[in-house]
């Protein structure tokens, strides 16, 4: 007895391990399939630290603030207006052989076989302009060449110690540097129309030559540079100059401006004629002078 009963206690505990591996079996099997069926759940990447201040995604941020529509925001000594169609000084340009300025009203036809190869550079800080820079083109014939230079001085920021156009035409022939010596006096010449103050002086050493005319126009001395080894050229270049047009008011001492563009006047902002009063705003604080009108 006692070895039969060891013997089916025996097999009932095989037969209970195989049902148990069958159980396991089946159960690992349910679970992969569950597990099949179902999508792996998206993790989010890891979040980056923002910094607090500084930097294109800095997360200090200020408040919005609408920049009424009736100022000038001023950036560092750049010459600008409130819209496209005001003109500025540095405004000129060359089209179809013809230089014009509509700021100071300047219109001028170049010479045959001319042209402007190099765009001028931006205003100076004290007012002065490159309006123009103007040379022979490859085909143009001749025993030498030359340039023409029209550049523009703002009389109210002006380092030089002159009031108007005649004196800063008597200044530059009092202040020739060493080396330079003056060839034809001071006249007064018209071209256009409109008078001039015009003086020469050369270079004995390099036997270069330049003529000068200056006049005025709403408060800046405009010069037209000419310069040559060839004075039969700068003398053709003058007489073709006559054809020029200028602004109405145009002239050594004058040229303050009015009809369609406003009347400058020095120094008129005092509080006696202040309406209202705005703080130009920086980017940065720069310590240096900013022209503006």
């Amino acid at each position: 007895m006692r070895g039969s009963w060891a013997f089916h206690l025996g097999l009932f505990m095989r037969n209970m391990h195989q049902r148990s591996l069958r159980c396991l079996a089946i159960l690992a099997f349910s679970v992969s399939l569950w597990g099949w069926g179902q999508e792996v759940p998206k993790q989010d990447p890891p979040k980056q630290e923002v910094p607090q201040s500084g930097g294109d995604f800095s997360g200090a941020t200020e408040p919005t603030v609408k920049i009424p529509t009736d100022l000038f925001i001023v950036n560092g000594p750049s010459a600008s207006a409130s819209d496209s169609a005001t003109p500025v000084p540095e405004g000129g340009s060359v089209s179809g052989n013809v230089f014009s300025n509509p700021y100071f009203g300047i219109t001028y036809g170049l010479p045959q076989d001319w042209y402007q190869k190099l765009q001028a550079p931006p205003p100076s800080e004290s007012g002065q302009y490159v309006l123009a820079r103007l040379r022979p083109s490859p085909s143009f014939q001749g025993p030498s060449k030359g340039t023409i230079v029209i550049t523009a001085d703002d009389m109210f920021f002006t380092n030089l110690p002159a009031r108007n156009a005649l004196e800063v035409a008597s200044f530059t022939k009092d202040h020739l540097q060493a080396g330079y010596k003056l060839e034809m006096k001071p006249t007064e010449v018209n071209l256009g129309g409109r008078p001039f103050t015009f003086f020469a002086y050369w270079s004995p050493e390099a036997n270069l030559h330049w003529y000068v005319l200056f006049t005025q126009i709403r408060c800046h001395t405009v010069q037209i540079v000419l310069s040559s080894l060839d004075t039969k050229l700068l003398e053709s270049l003058i007489r073709g100059m006559d054809k020029i047009q200028l602004s109405a008011d145009a002239g050594p001492t004058a040229g303050a401006g009015g009809g369609a563009v406003p009347v400058c006047i020095k120094d008129y902002a005092k509080s006696r004629n202040l309406v209202n009063r705005v703080d130009p705003a920086f980017t940065e604080h720069r310590f240096n002078p900013v022209p503006v009108r």
